[in-house]
Protein backbone atom coordinates (compact mmCIF):
# COMPACT_ATOMS: atom_id res chain seq x y z
CA UNK A 1 0.00 0.00 0.00
CA UNK A 2 2.87 2.24 1.19
CA UNK A 3 5.00 1.70 -2.59
CA UNK A 4 0.99 2.37 -4.31
CA UNK A 5 1.03 6.13 -2.26
CA UNK A 6 4.65 6.50 -3.32
CA UNK A 7 3.73 5.81 -6.91
CA UNK A 8 0.82 7.89 -7.25
CA UNK A 9 2.09 10.75 -5.60
CA UNK A 10 5.59 11.05 -7.57
CA UNK A 11 3.87 10.60 -11.11
CA UNK A 12 1.33 13.11 -9.78
CA UNK A 13 3.65 15.45 -8.90
CA UNK A 14 5.35 15.33 -12.57
CA UNK A 15 2.01 15.61 -14.37
CA UNK A 16 1.64 18.70 -12.17
CA UNK A 17 5.10 19.84 -13.49
CA UNK A 18 3.87 19.17 -17.12
CA UNK A 19 0.68 21.27 -17.00
CA UNK A 20 2.04 24.64 -18.46
CA UNK A 21 3.14 22.64 -21.29
CA UNK A 22 0.06 21.08 -21.85
CA UNK A 23 -2.21 24.02 -21.33
CA UNK A 24 -0.16 25.67 -24.42
CA UNK A 25 0.06 22.75 -26.97
CA UNK A 26 -3.91 22.13 -26.52
CA UNK A 27 -4.35 25.01 -28.38
CA UNK A 28 -1.62 24.99 -30.44
CA UNK A 29 -2.56 22.04 -31.56
CA UNK A 30 -6.68 23.78 -32.51
CA UNK A 31 -4.72 26.47 -34.38
CA UNK A 32 -2.67 23.96 -36.20
CA UNK A 33 -6.25 22.43 -37.62
CA UNK A 34 -7.64 26.06 -38.22
CA UNK A 35 -5.09 27.63 -39.60
CA UNK A 36 -1.61 25.63 -40.67
CA UNK A 37 -0.40 27.82 -42.84
CA UNK A 38 -0.04 30.16 -40.20
CA UNK A 39 2.57 27.94 -38.06
CA UNK A 40 4.63 27.67 -41.53
CA UNK A 41 5.69 31.45 -41.41
CA UNK A 42 8.30 32.73 -39.11
CA UNK A 43 8.20 36.19 -39.09
CA UNK A 44 4.09 37.39 -38.73
CA UNK A 45 3.75 33.42 -38.38
CA UNK A 46 3.27 31.20 -35.17
CA UNK A 47 6.06 29.25 -35.82
CA UNK A 48 8.26 30.79 -32.69
CA UNK A 49 5.02 29.78 -30.71
CA UNK A 50 6.53 26.36 -31.57
CA UNK A 51 9.82 27.36 -30.37
CA UNK A 52 8.57 28.58 -27.63
CA UNK A 53 6.78 25.37 -26.74
CA UNK A 54 10.37 24.05 -27.13
CA UNK A 55 11.53 26.28 -24.45
CA UNK A 56 9.19 25.44 -22.04
CA UNK A 57 10.21 21.57 -22.48
CA UNK A 58 14.19 22.27 -22.33
CA UNK A 59 13.51 24.28 -19.05
CA UNK A 60 11.47 21.42 -17.37
CA UNK A 61 14.56 18.79 -18.45
CA UNK A 62 17.36 21.06 -17.28
CA UNK A 63 15.07 21.84 -13.91
CA UNK A 64 13.03 18.71 -13.44
CA UNK A 65 14.28 17.78 -10.06
CA UNK A 66 14.62 21.24 -8.96
CA UNK A 67 11.45 22.79 -9.47
CA UNK A 68 8.69 21.79 -7.26
CA UNK A 69 5.14 23.01 -7.96
CA UNK A 70 3.15 24.79 -5.00
CA UNK A 71 0.79 21.90 -3.51
CA UNK A 72 -2.71 22.28 -4.02
CA UNK A 73 -5.63 21.88 -1.89
CA UNK A 74 -8.81 20.52 -2.35
CA UNK A 75 -10.52 21.13 -5.53
CA UNK A 76 -12.63 23.72 -4.22
CA UNK A 77 -9.76 25.64 -2.73
CA UNK A 78 -9.36 29.31 -4.07
CA UNK A 79 -5.90 28.89 -5.26
CA UNK A 80 -6.94 25.38 -6.84
CA UNK A 81 -9.86 27.20 -8.97
CA UNK A 82 -7.68 29.95 -9.48
CA UNK A 83 -4.64 27.67 -11.12
CA UNK A 84 -7.11 25.79 -13.42
CA UNK A 85 -8.45 28.92 -14.66
CA UNK A 86 -5.07 30.37 -15.25
CA UNK A 87 -4.14 26.94 -17.41
CA UNK A 88 -7.74 27.13 -18.98
CA UNK A 89 -7.13 30.81 -20.29
CA UNK A 90 -4.99 29.59 -23.84
CA UNK A 91 -7.76 27.62 -25.01
CA UNK A 92 -10.30 30.25 -23.82
CA UNK A 93 -8.28 32.90 -25.76
CA UNK A 94 -8.07 30.44 -29.11
CA UNK A 95 -12.02 30.02 -28.61
CA UNK A 96 -12.81 33.96 -28.57
CA UNK A 97 -10.48 34.86 -31.19
CA UNK A 98 -11.61 32.43 -33.86
CA UNK A 99 -15.04 31.94 -32.79
CA UNK A 100 -16.34 34.97 -31.11
CA UNK A 101 -14.54 37.76 -33.47
CA UNK A 102 -11.93 38.86 -31.14
CA UNK A 103 -9.65 38.85 -33.89
CA UNK A 104 -11.63 40.75 -36.08
CA UNK A 105 -12.29 43.34 -33.25
CA UNK A 106 -8.53 43.83 -32.58
CA UNK A 107 -7.74 44.24 -36.66
CA UNK A 108 -11.08 46.99 -36.49
CA UNK A 109 -9.50 48.77 -33.60
CA UNK A 110 -5.90 49.15 -34.62
CA UNK A 111 -7.55 50.09 -38.20
CA UNK A 112 -8.91 52.80 -36.67
CA UNK A 113 -6.10 53.93 -34.31
CA UNK A 114 -4.09 54.40 -37.35
CA UNK A 115 -1.92 51.20 -37.30
CA UNK A 116 0.05 50.48 -41.05
CA UNK A 117 -0.49 46.66 -40.66
CA UNK A 118 -3.56 46.77 -39.13
CA UNK A 119 -4.26 43.00 -40.17
CA UNK A 120 -1.59 41.51 -38.18
CA UNK A 121 -2.07 43.28 -34.68
CA UNK A 122 -4.03 39.81 -34.01
CA UNK A 123 -1.12 37.98 -34.05
CA UNK A 124 1.04 40.67 -32.23
CA UNK A 125 -1.61 40.54 -29.53
CA UNK A 126 -1.98 36.87 -29.51
CA UNK A 127 1.92 36.47 -28.61
CA UNK A 128 1.54 39.26 -25.65
CA UNK A 129 -1.40 37.59 -24.15
CA UNK A 130 -0.29 33.81 -23.80
CA UNK A 131 2.90 35.76 -22.59
CA UNK A 132 0.94 36.97 -19.62
CA UNK A 133 -1.11 33.96 -19.19
CA UNK A 134 2.21 31.89 -19.08
CA UNK A 135 3.67 34.04 -16.22
CA UNK A 136 0.13 34.15 -14.56
CA UNK A 137 -0.32 29.99 -14.58
CA UNK A 138 3.72 29.89 -13.74
CA UNK A 139 3.68 32.36 -10.54
CA UNK A 140 0.02 30.46 -9.43
CA UNK A 141 1.72 26.95 -9.80
CA UNK A 142 5.74 27.69 -8.95
CA UNK A 143 5.24 30.99 -7.02
CA UNK A 144 7.78 33.83 -7.33
CA UNK A 145 11.07 31.28 -7.73
CA UNK A 146 9.19 30.06 -10.86
CA UNK A 147 8.91 32.91 -12.73
CA UNK A 148 12.84 32.91 -12.85
CA UNK A 149 13.44 29.58 -14.03
CA UNK A 150 10.81 30.10 -16.77
CA UNK A 151 12.00 33.68 -17.34
CA UNK A 152 13.57 32.41 -20.69
CA UNK A 153 10.15 31.42 -22.73
CA UNK A 154 8.21 33.78 -20.62
CA UNK A 155 10.16 37.01 -22.45
CA UNK A 156 10.50 34.75 -25.78
CA UNK A 157 7.38 35.10 -26.45
CA UNK A 158 7.04 38.75 -25.26
CA UNK A 159 9.39 40.04 -26.93
CA UNK A 160 8.38 38.06 -30.32
CA UNK A 161 4.97 40.24 -29.98
CA UNK A 162 6.36 43.20 -29.17
CA UNK A 163 8.53 42.92 -32.00
CA UNK A 164 6.03 42.45 -34.40
CA UNK A 165 3.54 45.29 -32.49
CA UNK A 166 6.56 47.50 -33.54
CA UNK A 167 7.13 46.58 -37.05
CA UNK A 168 2.87 47.22 -37.20
CA UNK A 169 2.83 50.40 -35.86
CA UNK A 170 6.15 51.50 -36.91
CA UNK A 171 6.96 49.76 -41.09
CA UNK A 172 9.55 50.08 -43.33
CA UNK A 173 12.66 50.93 -40.68
CA UNK A 174 10.42 53.82 -39.52
CA UNK A 175 11.82 52.95 -36.15
CA UNK A 176 14.82 54.53 -36.04
CA UNK A 177 16.56 52.75 -32.71
CA UNK A 178 16.53 49.38 -34.22
CA UNK A 179 17.28 50.47 -37.78
CA UNK A 180 20.71 51.91 -36.76
CA UNK A 181 22.48 49.09 -37.27
CA UNK A 182 21.20 48.32 -40.77
CA UNK A 183 23.41 50.02 -42.52
CA UNK A 184 26.46 48.77 -41.39
CA UNK A 185 24.65 44.92 -41.91
CA UNK A 186 23.42 46.20 -45.47
CA UNK A 187 27.22 46.86 -45.93
CA UNK A 188 28.67 43.80 -45.31
CA UNK A 189 26.16 42.12 -47.21
CA UNK A 190 27.51 43.52 -49.78
CA UNK A 191 30.90 42.90 -49.22
CA UNK A 192 29.66 38.92 -48.79
CA UNK A 193 27.93 39.53 -52.15
CA UNK A 194 31.32 41.07 -53.91
CA UNK A 195 33.27 37.90 -52.47
CA UNK A 196 30.54 35.78 -54.25
CA UNK A 197 31.33 37.36 -57.78
CA UNK A 198 28.85 39.39 -57.74
CA UNK A 199 28.78 43.85 -58.57
CA UNK A 200 26.92 45.54 -56.01
CA UNK A 201 25.62 49.11 -55.43
CA UNK A 202 24.06 51.22 -52.15
CA UNK A 203 22.02 53.70 -51.83
CA UNK A 204 18.80 54.35 -49.98
CA UNK A 205 14.99 54.29 -49.70
CA UNK A 206 13.41 56.37 -47.42
CA UNK A 207 15.29 55.00 -43.61
CA UNK A 208 16.04 52.17 -45.64
CA UNK A 209 19.72 50.84 -46.82
CA UNK A 210 18.84 49.70 -50.98
CA UNK A 211 21.09 46.86 -52.06
CA UNK A 212 21.35 46.16 -55.61
CA UNK A 213 23.47 43.07 -56.89
CA UNK A 214 24.67 42.01 -60.64
CA UNK A 215 25.85 38.81 -61.92
CA UNK A 216 28.51 40.40 -64.12
CA UNK A 217 28.24 37.31 -66.43
CA UNK A 218 24.81 38.52 -67.21
CA UNK A 219 23.57 41.80 -66.52
CA UNK A 220 19.62 40.85 -66.91
CA UNK A 221 20.43 39.05 -63.44
CA UNK A 222 20.01 41.15 -60.86
CA UNK A 223 17.59 41.97 -57.89
CA UNK A 224 17.09 45.10 -55.74
CA UNK A 225 16.21 45.26 -52.24
CA UNK A 226 14.89 47.43 -49.58
CA UNK A 227 16.57 46.90 -46.01
CA UNK A 228 14.57 47.31 -42.83
CA UNK A 229 15.20 46.18 -39.07
CA UNK A 230 13.11 42.92 -39.87
CA UNK A 231 14.86 41.73 -43.08
CA UNK A 232 18.32 42.20 -41.59
CA UNK A 233 17.48 40.39 -38.51
CA UNK A 234 17.84 42.61 -35.29
CA UNK A 235 14.89 40.69 -34.13
CA UNK A 236 16.69 38.09 -33.54
CA UNK A 237 19.70 39.65 -31.95
CA UNK A 238 17.28 40.91 -29.53
CA UNK A 239 15.64 37.87 -28.95
CA UNK A 240 19.06 36.41 -28.69
CA UNK A 241 19.88 38.88 -26.16
CA UNK A 242 17.30 38.18 -24.10
CA UNK A 243 17.65 34.51 -23.86
CA UNK A 244 21.27 34.79 -23.63
CA UNK A 245 21.80 37.30 -20.66
CA UNK A 246 18.37 35.07 -18.81
CA UNK A 247 20.09 31.71 -19.97
CA UNK A 248 23.83 33.02 -18.28
CA UNK A 249 22.52 34.50 -15.64
CA UNK A 250 21.64 31.51 -14.09
CA UNK A 251 24.50 29.48 -15.25
CA UNK A 252 27.16 29.10 -12.34
CA UNK A 253 30.20 30.13 -14.12
CA UNK A 254 32.71 33.36 -14.09
CA UNK A 255 31.55 36.64 -15.50
CA UNK A 256 34.53 36.31 -17.91
CA UNK A 257 33.39 33.27 -19.07
CA UNK A 258 29.86 34.45 -19.47
CA UNK A 259 30.99 38.02 -21.30
CA UNK A 260 32.94 35.24 -23.87
CA UNK A 261 29.54 32.62 -24.26
CA UNK A 262 27.73 36.16 -24.94
CA UNK A 263 30.38 37.88 -27.31
CA UNK A 264 30.73 34.74 -29.49
CA UNK A 265 27.14 33.76 -29.89
CA UNK A 266 26.16 37.23 -30.75
CA UNK A 267 28.82 37.40 -32.84
CA UNK A 268 27.41 34.07 -34.84
CA UNK A 269 23.97 35.41 -34.70
CA UNK A 270 25.17 38.98 -36.43
CA UNK A 271 27.13 36.69 -38.77
CA UNK A 272 24.19 34.43 -40.01
CA UNK A 273 21.89 37.37 -40.12
CA UNK A 274 24.71 38.69 -42.76
CA UNK A 275 24.44 35.72 -44.48
CA UNK A 276 20.61 35.51 -44.78
CA UNK A 277 20.86 39.02 -46.65
CA UNK A 278 22.83 37.77 -49.31
CA UNK A 279 21.21 34.63 -49.71
CA UNK A 280 18.29 36.82 -50.79
CA UNK A 281 19.75 37.86 -53.93
CA UNK A 282 21.13 34.51 -55.47
CA UNK A 283 17.21 33.81 -55.10
CA UNK A 284 15.59 36.83 -56.48
CA UNK A 285 18.21 36.46 -59.42
CA UNK A 286 17.01 33.20 -60.23
CA UNK A 287 13.05 33.52 -59.77
CA UNK A 288 12.59 37.41 -59.24
CA UNK A 289 12.11 39.62 -56.58
CA UNK A 290 8.37 39.62 -56.07
CA UNK A 291 8.81 35.79 -57.03
CA UNK A 292 7.05 33.32 -53.84
CA UNK A 293 10.12 32.12 -53.60
CA UNK A 294 11.70 35.20 -52.41
CA UNK A 295 8.61 35.54 -50.31
CA UNK A 296 8.95 32.02 -48.76
CA UNK A 297 12.51 32.71 -48.30
CA UNK A 298 11.53 36.26 -46.72
CA UNK A 299 8.62 34.60 -44.27
CA UNK A 300 10.29 31.46 -43.32
CA UNK A 301 13.53 30.17 -43.88
CA UNK A 302 15.74 33.17 -43.52
CA UNK A 303 14.54 34.15 -39.88
CA UNK A 304 14.80 30.04 -39.28
CA UNK A 305 18.31 30.41 -39.71
CA UNK A 306 18.99 32.54 -36.62
CA UNK A 307 16.35 31.08 -34.17
CA UNK A 308 17.50 28.13 -34.18
CA UNK A 309 20.99 28.73 -33.49
CA UNK A 310 19.36 31.19 -30.76
CA UNK A 311 17.48 27.91 -29.10
CA UNK A 312 20.50 25.57 -30.01
CA UNK A 313 22.84 27.97 -28.11
CA UNK A 314 21.99 27.15 -24.66
CA UNK A 315 22.59 23.57 -25.39
CA UNK A 316 25.91 24.41 -26.78
CA UNK A 317 26.74 26.05 -23.75
CA UNK A 318 25.87 23.35 -21.24
CA UNK A 319 27.87 20.45 -23.45
CA UNK A 320 31.01 23.00 -23.53
CA UNK A 321 30.85 23.20 -19.69
CA UNK A 322 30.57 19.70 -19.57
CA UNK A 323 33.01 18.66 -21.61
CA UNK A 324 35.39 21.39 -19.76
CA UNK A 325 34.71 19.64 -16.23
CA UNK A 326 35.21 16.35 -17.36
CA UNK A 327 38.79 17.68 -19.34
CA UNK A 328 39.25 19.41 -15.60
CA UNK A 329 38.62 16.07 -13.51
CA UNK A 330 40.85 13.99 -16.12
CA UNK A 331 43.78 17.30 -15.18
CA UNK A 332 43.26 17.27 -11.59
CA UNK A 333 43.10 13.35 -11.22
CA UNK A 334 46.92 12.88 -13.71
CA UNK A 335 48.22 16.02 -11.52
CA UNK A 336 47.21 14.00 -7.94
CA UNK A 337 48.45 11.10 -9.56
CA UNK A 338 51.97 12.59 -10.16
CA UNK A 339 51.75 13.78 -7.02
CA UNK A 340 51.51 10.91 -5.36
CA UNK A 341 54.02 9.30 -7.38
CA UNK A 342 56.70 11.91 -6.36
CA UNK A 343 56.29 11.33 -2.96
CA UNK A 344 56.58 7.65 -3.25
CA UNK A 345 59.95 8.39 -4.89
CA UNK A 346 60.92 10.96 -2.14
CA UNK A 347 59.93 8.01 0.90
CA UNK A 348 61.92 5.40 -1.00
CA UNK A 349 64.87 4.25 1.13
CA UNK A 350 67.97 5.04 -0.55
Amino acid sequence: MQSVLSFRKRYSNSLLKLLPLLAFAVPLLWLYLLDAGSFELMWKGRTFQLFFIWLIALELILSWEIIQPNKIGKPTATKTLALIAALLLPTVYVVLFNYLGLNTAIAEASRQSGVTWWGSMALATEYLVFAMFFCLMIFLQFGKKGLKDFSVPAFFLAIVGALYTIDNVFPYGQFTPFQLLVPTTATLAATVLNAMGYQTSLATAGTMPRLTATDPANPLRTATFDIAWPCAGIESLLIFTVVALLFLKRMPISWKAKTAYFAVGAAVTYLINILRIAAFYPIGMDYGVNSEQVRLFHVYYGPLYPIVWIVLYPLIILSSQSLWRKIAEKRGNKKSQGNKEDVKAYLKPV
